[in-house]
């Protein structure tokens, strides 16, 4: 259920009393009676980007000359990538967290350092293709931090932590999420980082399309100086002033069957 499936009177009612509503739609993860501006900001850009969809959504997609696919139904999830290597067909399938890997249709083993690897990656690709769905999970910790304009487009900036247990293996990393006031949809994205060096990254979306009532998007990928503070990058991006590194394109998406 969504907004616009209130009765008309609803419909004068505040987003507050409506979050309840939103919350059990989605996956009942928030169970606060007066969510917090950045719970309802992050909840409205779900619902914008598929809402309820997202709970039983079965989808394929090429991500850098690799297949992945990915399969939810409700808290359980199923997430797989195959490819070609050396005229080898590997694929790799994530069960509800558990990674098992064949190889020309045969099991093998990885190394518990190996296994961590293919899974962070394996992960990364499907939260981001699929955000902001993934901004409910438990491990998330949001807060509003400002009202901004990007473009002459009014945005409600979001910070977004992790805890370390169910954050990954790169829980110290910081997000910022715009949200388009208007649209409710996510615009703009950033992030920094610790790992190898650190680094700071700013994403700018385009060729949204919707497919089966799922957005997906497209990102330009542009890299700041180290220390920028997330906040920054706005007026660095409208200036020119951001370095584009590469485009993060997913390709060929299609709804699969249950």
């Amino acid at each position: 259920m969504g907004l616009s499936s209130c009765k008309s009177k609803e419909k004068e009612k505040t987003v507050e009393n409506n979050i309840p509503k939103l919350v059990q739609s989605i996956d009942d993860s928030i169970q606060r009676e007066e969510p917090d501006e950045a719970e309802i900001v992050v909840l409205e850009a779900i619902m914008a980007h598929g809402g309820n969809r997202y709970n039983k959504a079965h989808y394929g997609f090429t991500f850098r000359d690799k297949n992945y696919t990915f399969q939810n139904d409700g808290n359980k999830y199923i997430y797989t990538v195959s490819m070609v290597e050396k005229g080898n067909k590997i694929i790799d399938s994530l069960n509800n967290g558990n990674l098992f890997r064949t190889l020309n249709k045969q099991s093998v083993s990885l190394s518990p350092k190996d296994n961590t690897k293919y899974t962070e990656a394996l992960n990364s690709v499907i939260y981001f293709a699929t955000l902001p769905h993934k901004l409910n999970d438990k491990a998330v910790h949001k807060k509003y931090i400002e009202n901004v304009k990007i473009k002459d487009t009014d945005y409600k900036a979001i910070e977004v932590t992790f805890d370390q247990k169910g954050g990954g293996t790169d829980h110290d990393d910081v997000f910022m999420y715009w949200i388009n006031t208007k649209t409710k949809t996510m615009d703009y994205l950033a992030y920094k980082y610790e790992t190898n060096d650190g680094g700071v990254r700013f994403r700018s979306s385009y060729n949204r399309r919707t497919v089966d009532g799922i957005i997906f998007q497209d990102y330009i990928n542009y890299k700041a100086p180290i220390g920028t503070p997330l906040t920054e990058l706005p007026a660095l991006f409208e200036k020119g002033e951001l370095e584009e590194l590469s485009r993060i394109e997913t390709e060929n998406v299609v709804k699969l069957t249950q």
